[in-house]
């Protein structure tokens, strides 16, 4: 039962990543940039996830992917002309396949409606092809041979050599059934190449060496081969010799069936990730040079990068080891410095060689866990088709940076957030249709997803090119349900953070999509929960942009060693501008307990970290005064005030929510080399907390300022 539920596992996992090809396919097709061969890479992807479903007796994704795959058939054979409607009907159709085996391997409930609306309009273009073909009508016509008896084409016998993988019994396929299929469409005879069986000694359960040879006999048997076969293509060999030929020793190969490079998969119930190989067996390498012969005559790229499917929880367990290196790594760097040995040049260099190595190997390990967006981003676009389906609304999701890649961990907890994000923009952002023609704009809204790195971190955008916030709607809303008070005089992006709070909603009415009051607060929380940050910029009339900034990894990151009130603590590298020592004129109070900073013509807020984070501690002398330069999300700049700036190391990321609770002002902790728990700064809190607006032109220093001190 073990082993069954593995190779349902595989299955599932070799349909991901088949959906992704299908999607990518359909991607260019709607996009009118298809290569030569994408039509039949899509064709192939649904080909391939029914074979395989079959295996398992899944019904409904067998008849749909049937269905889909008869259109896809007659739009590669050019019996039907691709068009904008048909193209949107084939992703709708992969939307509602994705669904299935979605639903397939969690057991979960299948729309039916949708399924039974999708086969109607895929109907219609198999009928009215059907239709076409109808109106050629062949009236047979008689010859006169003169006297001369013709013959009807006698059949014609071929033997078969048929030797099956590992791989064909680790997919769910049985020989017995391939055997069947062909003996259903012609004569077969079967039997077993016993010189191929490996002596008992030599015997290995798990690399099968059972070959069959079979004697077939039909009107085109090569062509019947051809069909029976093509579910197993890749995973086995078939040998092909016409019956007067038996004795010659060039025998005609009609499929080689093993991929170039691709070695045998190890079965895993967990999630896995993929990971380069380093070497592969000579005698792999030289089978697998004789099967790209075929490929590299008809000019198609062979060169496969080798990979190796690894569990999730392995790289996790590697992953903290790497982490506990380089806490020891700090360990013994600061007992060494303890020591106050005289100058030793060699093992200054020795520990800086041990810290390059340690450096070297979380970034390569890190690098397995790094996943590019690209399929989280087809997630996304299948989530716009179906949220304009449900408003009526014509959208369209353009996307950029697919590459980019990110932590694995991120992108599974990324994928929540922006599903609220892009059905939000689609029922709140986009105008309908008559009001976007009325304005000027094209009939089809646009949201863009984008993603690219920036300063260490990964920047994730969606913005639409809808009407904008609305922000004196999202006050009133806000006064009427008790989230601010009628007095509160608040700036634009004040308003527009407001999108955050719990319960709140501009929708007076439920509906599929929204109006329930939550959403958007449920965004905020998990941004935070990865340590990152979001942002809103919008221009009424022009549209809204949502921005997120979330960390590469969630394990390791470079972070400034500060001191405050005798407290050791960690100010992320990515947030820091620069570090300075201000001189008396370049600090000034306003008000009672706020301090500015005057840098090169800015004021900037200074936030006394001590104080925000509510420890004792005494009053700092102007003199004293050491500052960090942070900027957050919203390009809002502040300066944090702490005893001393120590250096600059790498750390692990320990989270402290679980116990503690959320912190306001730290994101995490960390282990530091001495032993010693370190809280890490969050930032952009403290940022916020301290922003505030002066006055766009400030009267002179002397009328309006008091030097400190």
């Amino acid at each position: 039962m073990a082993e069954s539920d593995d190779i349902r596992t595989m299955f599932f996992e070799e349909c991901n990543d088949l959906m992704d090809a299908l999607f990518e396919g359909l991607q260019l097709l709607e996009d009118d940039t298809p290569e030569e061969d994408t039509v039949n890479a899509v064709f192939r992807a649904v080909h391939s996830i029914k074979g395989g479903a079959g295996a398992f007796k899944l019904d409904e994704l067998v008849s749909f992917a049937h269905k889909f795959e008869t259109v896809l058939d007659e739009l590669r054979a050019d019996r039907l002309t691709r068009d904008p409607a048909l193209v949107q009907t084939m992703l709708r159709a992969a939307d509602h396949l994705a669904h299935l085996v979605e639903a397939s391997q969690s057991q979960g409930e299948i729309n039916v409606e949708r399924g039974e609306t999708l086969l109607a309009e895929l109907d219609v273009y198999v009928a009215s092809n059907a239709d076409a073909d109808a109106e050629v009508v062949f009236e047979p016509m008689a010859l006169n041979f003169g006297g001369l008896e013709v013959e009807p084409p006698s059949e014609v016998t071929i033997n078969i050599r048929f030797c099956p993988f590992e791989k064909l019994y680790f997919n769910g396929h049985d020989p017995l059934l391939l055997m069947d299929a062909l003996g259903s469409l012609g004569t077969l005879i079967v039997d077993i190449d016993h010189d191929a069986i490996a002596p008992f000694d030599d015997y290995a359960p798990e690399t099968p060496t059972l070959t069959f040879l079979l004697t077939f006999s039909a009107d085109d048997p090569e062509r019947i081969v051809e069909e029976v076969f093509e579910f197993v293509e890749g995973i086995c060999t078939i040998e092909v010799t016409p019956q007067e030929a038996q004795d010659e020793t060039v025998a005609e190969e009609i499929q080689t069936i093993e991929p170039p490079d691709a070695p045998e998969p190890e079965i895993a119930a967990a999630p896995q990730v993929a990971v380069a190989d380093q070497e592969e067996p000579p005698a792999k390498r030289e089978a697998s040079a004789s099967t790209n012969a075929k490929p590299a005559q008809r000019g198609e790229a062979v060169a496969v990068q080798p990979t190796l499917r690894v569990e999730l929880d392995k790289v996790d367990r590697l992953i903290n080891t790497v982490g506990e290196l380089i806490i020891n790594q700090a360990m013994i760097s600061q007992r060494i410095d303890m020591l106050d040995l005289p100058g030793d040049g060699e093992l200054e260099s020795d520990m800086a060689d041990y810290k390059l190595l340690a450096r070297e190997l979380q970034e390569g390990v890190m690098s397995i866990r790094a996943q590019p967006v690209k399929p989280l981003f087809q997630r996304m676009a299948r989530i716009t088709r179906e949220a304009g389906d449900a408003t009526g609304k014509s959208v369209r999701l353009v996307t950029g940076g697919e590459n980019t890649e990110v932590d694995k961990t991120v992108i599974e907890r990324l994928a929540d957030p922006l599903t609220h994000m892009i059905r939000n923009a689609v029922d709140h952002g986009l105008e309908s249709r008559e009001d976007r023609v009325a304005a000027g704009k094209p009939e089809t809204g646009e949201i863009l997803l984008s993603a690219s790195h920036k300063s260490g971190n990964v920047m994730i955008e969606i913005a639409d090119d809808g009407a904008g916030l609305n922000r004196d709607r999202i006050l009133d809303i806000a006064i009427n349900k008790g989230l601010v008070s009628r007095e509160s005089d608040l700036t634009d992006p004040e308003i527009d953070m407001l999108l955050f709070l719990p319960g709140f909603s501009t929708n007076s009415e439920v509906s599929e999509l929204s109006g329930r009051g939550v959403g958007m607060d449920v965004v905020k929380t998990a941004v935070q929960a990865l340590g990152g940050r979001i942002s809103i910029a919008s221009t009424p009339g022009k549209g809204t942009t949502f921005s997120i900034v979330l960390p590469l990894t969630l394990a390791v990151m470079d972070g400034i060693v500060i001191s405050v009130a005798d407290e050791t603590m960690i100010v992320p590298i990515t947030a820091v501008i620069e570090t300075l020592r201000p001189k008396k004129s370049e600090v000034f109070q306003l008000g009672a307990d706020q301090n500015l900073l005057l840098i090169r013509g800015e004021y900037v807020p200074i936030v006394d970290v001590q104080k925000k984070l509510g420890i004792v501690g005494g009053e700092k002398e102007q003199d004293q005064l050491v500052l960090v330069l942070v900027e957050s999300v919203d390009h809002s700049r502040c300066a944090l005030c702490v005893d001393a700036i120590h250096d600059q190391r790498q750390v692990v990321i320990k989270a402290v929510g679980g116990n503690y609770g959320d912190i306001p002002g730290v994101s995490a902790a960390t282990i530091l080399g001495n032993g010693k728990i370190a809280l890490i700064l969050d930032t952009d809190h403290l940022t916020k907390v301290e922003k505030m607006a002066p006055p766009p032109q400030l009267p002179p220093q002397q009328d309006l300022r008091v030097p400190h001190g």
